[in-house]
């Protein structure tokens, strides 16, 4: 099968794989007909090189039709069309009885102390072969396949792997009081759906960006922008239309990507021009994020607030603000998205006749394009170019 693999630092290409098999009984194969390029694997592009193996298969925002199933599964069938959420999980552990899918102790990557396995992400997260392929091999099948509806394009549903409940998971988070108002740090696919989201439940939203696309659609869903150009403190106008407090919430969208902080860049440099096991070290041990945003939404949410970050960190030698956090009496919630504990409060959303997509998500795909360019895609959305928001692979 064609599938696109990691090569480099900027480099993936599009290779001919061994075909994925069955190798559980919970295990399913599903043939993909659409994968998205996510914000997160864009890290992968850049910065988290040192663990990654040549040849590594990416992607985890796949949807498609089952083609096989092992013994072990019942509530899916050859023909059935899913979408696969991102975390691998189990469905019955301790973790997962309590919904806390992302931490779910039977697929825990232990070796590295980190929480469950993810498709396509690195030996951080299991190193499980990814989804941007014409073929995936679904483990825990028995529980993660989400069946979809025949009809409405798979862009209706695809962000059901990661987008969609990573976005209400943002704003669930951020606690944002009946009536009240929320910042959302960038404007990407979280940014879009997370201030989407937040209006539809009824709250104001002020969403920062400084790209114009970004900024256009937001606007063209309702929602009150702020371009980070066109100010230079933009915590103190965020605080200036809301009576001079500040926000009830604030969303961090942006992660470690944020622009902004050398010593952060300097430190991402430094790690990617070292042998991967010196890297890895550095990266567990002293690794510095681009705190840029995250700062901001310190300075943004009022006193007795709420932050939710949805956007990736990685770093473990952050300095971070706890006098003002401690002095604003701050709230911090964070965390890989726990999909499936979602899914019902979504779908209802997402039937696609007309009034019946209060989220827009026709409205979020920049770029739809074969698997055999995604090199292209992978370029444009980490390059900001030709107004790329997101990316779909239709292998």
């Amino acid at each position: 099968m064609k599938a696109l693999t990691w090569h480099g630092k900027r480099d993936v290409r599009v290779d001919t794989v061994p075909d994925p098999s069955i190798q559980e009984a919970t295990d399913a194969i599903v043939r993909i007909t659409t994968t998205a390029i996510c914000g997160s694997d864009l890290h992968l592009y850049e910065v988290l090189g040192p663990f990654i193996k040549e040849g590594d298969i990416l992607g985890h925002e796949p949807m498609g039709i089952v083609e096989e199933v092992g013994p072990g599964i019942s509530h899916i069938k050859a023909g059935d069309r899913v979408v696969i959420p991102f975390n691998i999980s189990c469905g019955s552990c301790w973790m997962c009885d309590r919904h806390l899918f992302a931490h779910c102790e039977t697929t825990q990557v232990r070796e590295q102390g980190m929480g469950a396995a993810f498709f396509g992400y690195t030996e951080l997260y299991g190193e499980v072969p990814g989804g941007q392929a014409e073929f995936l091999r679904v483990p825990q099948a028995h529980f993660g396949p989400i069946k979809v509806p025949e009809g409405p394009p798979d862009e209706h549903f695809v962000y059901l792997s990661d987008v969609l409940p990573t976005s209400w998971q943002a704003v669930e988070y951020a606690g944002i009081p009946e009536g009240g108002s929320v910042a959302v740090y960038g404007l990407g696919p979280i940014g879009q759906m997370s201030s989407r989201i937040a209006r539809h439940r009824g709250a104001r939203v002020l969403a920062v960006d400084l790209v114009g696309e970004r900024l256009d659609m937001a606007r063209r869903h309702g929602i009150e922008v702020l371009d980070a150009l066109e100010h230079d403190d933009v915590p103190g106008v965020i605080r200036e239309l809301t009576e001079g407090r500040g926000t009830d919430s604030v969303i961090d969208a942006v992660g470690m990507e944020a622009h902004g902080s050398p010593v952060g860049k300097a430190a991402h440099t430094l790690a990617g021009l070292l042998p991967d096991a010196a890297a890895q070290k550095l990266m567990k041990t002293a690794g510095a994020d681009r705190l840029a945003v995250l700062n901001l939404c310190f300075d943004s949410v009022r006193r007795g607030g709420t932050i939710s970050i949805s956007g990736v960190y990685g770093g473990t030698a952050d300095p971070i603000n706890m006098l003002k956090l401690f002095d604003k009496g701050v709230q911090i919630k964070m965390g890989q998205a726990h999909v499936k504990r979602w899914i019902d409060d979504i779908m209802p959303l997402l039937s696609g006749d007309g009034d019946g997509d209060p989220l827009g998500v026709g409205d979020l795909a920049t770029h739809k394009m074969p698997l055999e360019q995604a090199p292209h895609g992978y370029e444009i959305f980490q390059k900001k170019q030709d107004g790329a928001i997101k990316v779909l692979l239709q292998p």
